[in-house]
């Protein structure tokens, strides 16, 4: 018997169904890595405000060396190992399983992402959207440890909070771009049913075993797989496998805006893109210290 999730669960009238599912196939990318990309794809180009996810899977000496970005925000999650961080501002940094990183590139930044240490670093990268008025804000971080990211179990259901709210229990990250990213493992038999925002885009990417999502009815849905939702009020999942099953949910309001996206530049025109290009290599508007600067190894 199916158990469900929880005394604080919420009772959902419209509930979103599944519109597409895609297969995250794996793909080079950076210098030697490998990702499993997840939006971004030709498939699935954008779901707003979200413009890339990448489950990766880096060993040294491949990574994702030193490299710009301007317009959007770049959400690092890892699930194993190690992976270092350094940026022209002079910020450097280590995170490891479970910790977050929410970088605001806004108006541009100029950074490098490799792995630490001898094991592969294995995590997830969103890429979410900048408001035409956000797109030139300054350079932000906003960094927890695992120890400091929201978590909840209850009747069979783990949950960590990276963003937004479940279980009654809140993420202390700002989005500047309204957005919920939630981390869930279920045990075999139970049921979860989690509340979304009407009108906001939502999609699910499994890590690990197979889920019914959206009716009861519905075919599972295996692991690396992306699940674009329709509209509602919130989701139901039944995890009716033998094994653990492990998913992100993630949602945001999007910006309705038009996007212009050249590489690492995410704008609303093609000229604020050639623009951008401009700054890039003449080291202005933001792009001052990129002049110059190569990182170094960042000690483990």
């Amino acid at each position: 018997m199916a158990t469900e999730a929880g005394i604080d669960s919420p009772v959902l009238t419209k509930p979103r169904k599944v519109v597409r599912t895609l297969l995250s196939k794996e793909q080079p990318e950076g210098d030697g890595a490998t990702v499993r990309r997840s939006i971004g794809r030709p498939e699935m180009k954008q779901l707003d405000p979200f413009l890339l996810l990448d489950h990766f899977s880096v060993s040294p000496p491949a990574g994702f060396p030193d490299h710009p970005h301007r317009g959007f925000e770049t959400v690092t999650y890892m699930l194993e190992g190690v992976s270092t961080h350094q940026d022209f501002a002079g910020h450097k940094g280590i995170i490891g399983p479970g910790d977050l990183q929410w970088m605001t590139a806004g108006r541009g930044i100029v950074h490098c992402e490799m792995p630490g240490g001898k094991t592969p670093s294995v995590g997830l990268q969103l890429w979410v959207n900048l408001a035409a008025k956000d797109k030139m804000v300054d350079p932000k971080y906003q960094e927890l440890v695992d120890k400091d990211v929201p978590k909840v179990e209850k009747d069979g259901i783990k949950v960590s909070v990276i963003a937004g709210e479940s279980f009654g229990v809140k993420s202390p990250v700002y989005t500047r771009t309204p957005t919920m990213y939630l981390d869930f493992t279920m045990q075999p038999g139970t049921v979860l049913h989690q509340a979304v925002p009407e009108g906001w885009n939502a999609f699910i990417y499994i890590l690990q075993g197979k889920l019914i999502i959206g009716s009861e009815d519905a075919s599972p849905v295996d692991s690396f797989h992306t699940v674009q939702l329709g509209p509602g009020d919130g989701l139901n999942v039944w995890n009716r496998a033998d094994t653990v099953a492990r998913f992100v949910l993630i949602g945001g309001q999007p910006l309705n805006e038009p996007v212009v996206q050249h590489g690492p530049f995410v704008m609303n025109t093609k000229e604020e893109i050639m623009q951008t290009i401009r700054d890039y290599q003449f080291g202005r508007n933001g792009f001052e210290r990129a002049r110059g600067w190569q990182s170094d190894a960042v000690q483990v």
